[in-house]
């Protein structure tokens, strides 16, 4: 019998603006919108999509993203499939788009789920952590008192030292919400002169798990302290060649799509870093339920879900995810896989 002829895909790129409920602020800055960039590949029945969000941290920006995307044109046309992909472009948001958008097309045109294709369980619910944006203590106090009865809060700290500085904060916070795990993000926002200092503060307050509290590349100083929470890597880990240089510094891995290029390798990501001894965390950027879906597969195996993304936003796709509160339910086959 003779080999199968690859198929020819078509490929549509599309920037979408979805307007944030307020602002989402960190301490590299805020923001009142996601911008997104949506893949779709088609062969002229089926349709697959896949969501990404360019992040500027890692050098990356909605020109260079789309223009990435568009270089695959010929490529896909020519036959490249999702497994060729992940040698064709290098990890990031461009290719997760796209591998995101191969999974869908090969679950609709199969007829299976993506977590069938994938030989994962059949998903089920998830706890998804409800973000807190940084501001002044007060201020998050506020925003943590109206989400008190959400089970876990991710607190954004990392700003300036006025009114007490993250101690302070993180103390506001767990006052407002006595009863909610808490989970701290200083998105780099820490040095190592405050470090011991913020993360007993944060021991104080009973938070379960801090992320990246230095800058990536500056984070020895985390295999020199006893740390009294498990450290979780985010901004220094992106896909599986990155795992090894974090033994003896962190304790857990942030795990997204964007950093690791696609569903595909995050999955593979995930049973590296499992072997590895990490705690797993499924994470996101601020984006719509396009970009969770996948997601919610990689998150059927993490400790800890962050997928409130669209949660965050005035406006949703639709059809979205369907949250009640805290709990998302896996994606249905209109989103996505």
């Amino acid at each position: 019998m003779a080999p199968r002829r690859p198929l020819a895909l078509g490929l549509a790129v599309t920037v979408e603006r979805f307007p944030i409920a307020g602002s989402f602020s960190i301490s590299r800055g805020a923001k009142t919108e996601a911008v997104v960039v949506m893949a779709a590949v088609d062969d002229g029945e089926t349709t697959g999509r896949g969501e990404c969000v360019p992040y500027a941290r890692y050098g990356e920006s909605i020109d260079s993203v789309t223009a990435a995307l568009e270089a695959m044109r010929e490529s896909l046309h020519a036959g490249l499939d999702r497994i060729g992909l992940q040698g064709a472009m290098p990890p990031g948001a461009a290719r997760n788009a796209l591998d995101c958008a191969f999974w869908d097309y090969e679950a609709k045109r199969s007829g299976r789920r993506v977590w069938q294709l994938a030989g994962l369980p059949q998903p089920g619910p998830l706890t998804t952590a409800f973000t807190i944006s940084l501001s002044d203590p007060a201020t998050m106090a506020g925003a943590a008192a109206a989400a008190a009865a959400r089970p876990l809060l991710k607190i954004k700290l990392g700003g300036d030292e006025t009114n007490g500085g993250d101690p302070a904060r993180i103390a506001a916070v767990r006052a407002a919400a006595p009863n909610a795990a808490l989970v701290v993000d200083a998105n780099e926002g820490w040095n190592e002169d405050r470090l011991a200092a913020n993360l007993k503060a944060c021991a104080d307050a009973g938070v379960v798990l801090v992320e990246q509290p230095l800058p990536e590349g500056r984070d020895d100083a985390l295999s020199r302290i006893a740390r009294p929470i498990p450290v979780c890597a985010d901004e220094s880990v992106h896909d599986r060649a990155s795992l090894a240089a974090l033994k003896g510094k962190y304790d857990a891995v942030n795990i997204k799509l964007d950093k690791a290029g696609g569903l595909t390798e995050a999955l593979a990501m995930a049973e590296a870093a499992a072997q590895a001894g990490f705690i797993i965390m499924a994470g996101c950027m601020v984006a719509t339920s396009l970009a969770m879906a996948p997601a919610v597969l990689l998150a059927q195996r993490a400790r800890f879900t962050d997928l409130d993304g669209p949660l965050l936003l005035a406006r949703d796709r639709t059809p979205g995810l369907h949250y009640t509160g805290s709990r998302v339910d896996p994606p249905e086959p209109a989103l996505w896989g």
